[in-house]
């Protein structure tokens, strides 16, 4: 299985705009950073987890060739906005792709993007998503795929486990329930925003919490703000490193 890291960044992205700060105007690419998304490769097909605003310029920079399913991790902008990119996909396939996420996530989508579900014939729009709500494991291009419920602040966000791979974005804490569905992971990818502490999401402290607990082999950490440099990767304890856009990992 193949993992990349499509985009590594916060809902602002990096550079901020507006913002003239070291990180901002790093000459390290790896400090320019679209928002989070990641696509899982496996047995010749395409899982996309999000659709950021930043999804067709992601796309092009990977040469995704095709979407064979997308995962939602939950509802806020940063991670849905750019759901209307999958029809650049669809006119080449013509095919409806399956989606997946809570049944909340999936129904809140529907609603606010209701013609990639059920297209708008006057409009010319022809449905570009099926909705499949998972509450438990499911199996999909024969791997099953674990649902990780995870608390983002005042609201919820779900992760996925593939194999011996996680990927937990959106979260400021971990519930006992889904901590047990982690155990013998070898690859997590995990919310870090920042240094500093924020009311949503894990900063890098309490991640490094998380992975103390779980003792993956490989930590990559994620969803990252101009707060932090990617040189300042050096610093993390062995087996964890920072995201950058276009990171594949191998697993």
């Amino acid at each position: 299985m193949k993992i990349t890291i499509l985009g590594s960044g916060t809902s602002t992205g990096v550079p901020m705009v507006g913002c003239h700060c070291p990180v901002c105007t790093s000459s390290d690419p790896r400090d320019m950073r679209t928002r989070a998304s990641i696509l899982i490769e496996v047995a010749g097909k395409f899982i996309l987890v999000d659709t950021s605003p930043d999804l067709r310029r992601q796309a092009l920079a990977q040469a995704i060739p095709h979407i064979d399913a997308v995962f939602f991790t939950h509802t806020h902008a940063d991670h849905i906005n750019g759901i209307d990119d999958l029809r650049g996909f669809h006119l080449l396939h013509k095919r409806v792709i399956p989606c997946f996420g809570s049944k909340e996530t999936l129904d809140q989508i529907s609603r606010n993007f209701s013609y990639i579900f059920t297209g708008a014939p006057h409009g010319g729009y022809t449905p570009l998503l099926e909705p499949h709500p998972v509450s438990g494991s499911f199996h999909l291009f024969g791997q099953t795929i674990l649902p990780i419920p995870l608390v983002h602040g005042y609201s919820y966000s779900t992760g996925y486990r593939v194999g011996t791979t996680a990927y937990l974005t959106d979260c400021s804490r971990i519930p006992e329930t889904s901590m047990q569905l982690l155990s013998g992971l070898d690859t997590l990818v995990l919310d870090a925003l920042r240094y500093t502490p924020h009311v949503s999401h894990f900063n890098i402290a309490e991640s490094l919490k998380v992975v103390e607990i779980l003792k993956p082999r490989r930590t990559i950490l994620t969803h990252l703000t101009h707060e932090v440099a990617h040189r300042d990767g050096g610093k993390l304890p062995r087996g964890v490193e920072l995201a950058y856009d276009g990171m594949v990992l191998e697993t």
